[in-house]
């Protein structure tokens, strides 16, 4: 054993299981490839920060950039990827593109991550 309390935590000191919950749950796990994809995409943390902005209001890639301080090169690269993801969806205006979430379940998962992320910060 180590000197550290969670160490000795993270597993069973033995290996036995409940018959009756696995019987209940085994096979009951759906596909959940397209899932982690979704939390793939969201892992970066410049496409969280243009997800979390676009849920305040439409911006353009412009507007974008200047708001994260970086390049049009770099926001257009990230936006592609979330428009492959089907999480940003955008419109043309003349010369300028302008982006906006794709619905509103991209709206709740970027919330409920939001507010996850301030209750560990807030417990720890």
């Amino acid at each position: 054993m180590g000197n550290n309390p969670k160490e000795d935590t993270d597993f069973c000191d033995i290996f036995c299981f409940d018959e009756e919950k696995v019987k209940r749950l085994i096979g009951s796990v759906p596909d959940m490839s397209d899932l982690a994809e979704l939390f793939k995409v969201l892992a970066d943390e410049t496409r969280v920060k243009i997800v979390y902005i676009l849920s305040k209001e439409e911006l353009c890639v412009c507007d974008i950039a200047t708001i994260l301080s970086t390049t049009v090169s770099n926001i257009s690269h990230h936006l592609r990827v979330l428009r492959g993801a089907r999480l940003v969806k955008f419109r043309r205006e003349g010369k300028q593109v302008f982006y906006s979430l794709d619905d509103d379940h991209v709206l709740n998962i970027i919330k409920e991550g939001f507010d996850h992320a301030k209750h560990i910060k807030s417990e720890g």
